[in-house]
């Protein structure tokens, strides 16, 4: 034990013999107890606390973590060798708001690693991917251009486009839609939520239909299919069969009609018309008790429908994305919920990822941002920080 520990001892012992001799209270001597004790207490502490911080200077191999910590020499020359990096990110609608948070979190991230970020995309409020394709075209040749993050909803039509920019050495991330037939996918991270997240939605409007002990009716999945967009298909068909699976299950499925279109990955609707499609659709029914959309388009549509109809809360009616306007549905009960998908992590991680590749050589790595499922009840703790 170290010697600091014994000395509080001694003295406290020395107190006690010498009592009667000083002629001090039995108060006085409790004082000088506990004084002791205390100081005994506080410098075995203190040197505990010496013996056990586990701070580290250097690493196993020897090195400084310090130094390990800095930026490669090289890395602001890394293609473009203009002293900076600059990448670009395009997405194949900003229009409507849903990417707004990816490109906030891809800003979050250029900003902490220095990066210069071009942010580029759709005009359109509603998939507008020859738009995308076009953008990229322009900049797929820029030699400013040291690494490029591009959302691929339409599966086969980016190969060309990352067979150019790997010929000129530009790394590439995707995010948000996923195109596993993708030209060299393996070697090209991907940051989104997998389409099979739409079960979370599937299930929550089968059992919303069960709380409410609606006994039978139509349920629909309104969609844009012919746009092509892979992932929002999936996300329909991963919806369709969770809603059947938890009608099933509860015994009740039988009661209802579940039409997600012949192959259920959607029931059309008019893209140009969409809101007045969707009443009709509903209207046509004449017996909807549950709905689901699966993008940021068509979801505000199917609210804007519900509220028309003056349907809201008599309709189980589940969504994707948390733009402003979903929100304010889910408020008056034209959504019972809708799923959010991160697009803040969207934007943060294929930056750092392309970051670390060019920096660390560290392989592509995926990032599965889920589903977050938002009702009326937990709808205030979400979007605060531009993140949702």
């Amino acid at each position: 034990m170290p010697e600091v520990q014994a000395a509080p001892r001694i003295r406290i012992a020395c107190v006690q013999q010498t009592r009667p001799q000083m002629g001090a209270t039995e108060d006085t001597l409790k004082h000088l107890t506990i004084a002791a004790a205390v100081a005994a207490a506080l410098a075995f502490g203190a040197s505990g606390a010496q013996a056990q911080n586990g701070t580290l200077s250097k690493a196993v191999g020897g090195y400084s973590f310090d130094e390990a910590a800095k930026e490669a020499a090289g890395t602001k020359n890394f293609h473009s060798k203009d002293g900076k990096l600059t990448f670009a990110i395009v997405t194949h609608t900003a229009g409507n708001g849903f990417f707004d948070p990816t490109y906030v979190g891809a800003k979050v991230a250029a900003d902490a690693f220095g990066i210069n970020l071009i942010m580029l995309g759709s005009e359109a409020p509603v998939d507008d991917i020859p738009r995308e394709i076009a953008i990229l075209n322009q900049i797929v040749n820029d030699p400013t251009i040291d690494g490029v993050i591009m959302t691929t909803p339409q599966s086969g039509a980016y190969d060309d486009l990352v067979k150019k920019l790997e010929e000129h050495g530009v790394p590439i991330a995707t995010t948000n839609s996923f195109d596993g037939n993708l030209y060299d996918r393996s070697n090209i991270s991907h940051t989104g939520q997998d389409s099979s997240a739409a079960a979370i939605g599937g299930e929550a409007l089968a059992k919303c239909l069960i709380a409410k002990g609606v006994k039978g009716g139509s349920i629909i999945f309104p969609s844009t299919t012919t746009l092509g967009n892979e992932e929002v298909n999936r996300r329909i068909t991963a919806a369709f069969q969770a809603t059947v699976k938890t009608l099933n299950k509860a015994g009740v499925l039988k009661n209802f009609k579940v039409d997600a279109g012949p192959q259920n990955i959607g029931i059309d609707v008019d893209k140009d018309n969409v809101v007045n499609s969707v009443v009709t659709l509903i209207e046509s029914r004449k017996d909807v008790v549950g709905a689901m959309a699966a993008n940021g388009f068509v979801t505000p549509a199917l609210g804007d429908a519900i509220t028309q109809l003056k349907l809201q809360g008599k309709i189980c009616a589940y969504g994707f994305d948390l733009g402003p306007k979903q929100q304010e549905q889910i408020k008056t009960g034209a959504l019972t919920g809708a799923l959010g998908q991160q697009p803040f992590l969207q934007g943060f991680w294929p930056v750092a990822q392309l970051y670390l590749q060019i920096d660390r050589n560290i392989a592509a790595a995926n990032l599965d941002t889920r589903a977050q499922l938002v009702t009326k009840d937990s709808l205030g703790n979400v979007g605060k920080r531009f993140e949702n």
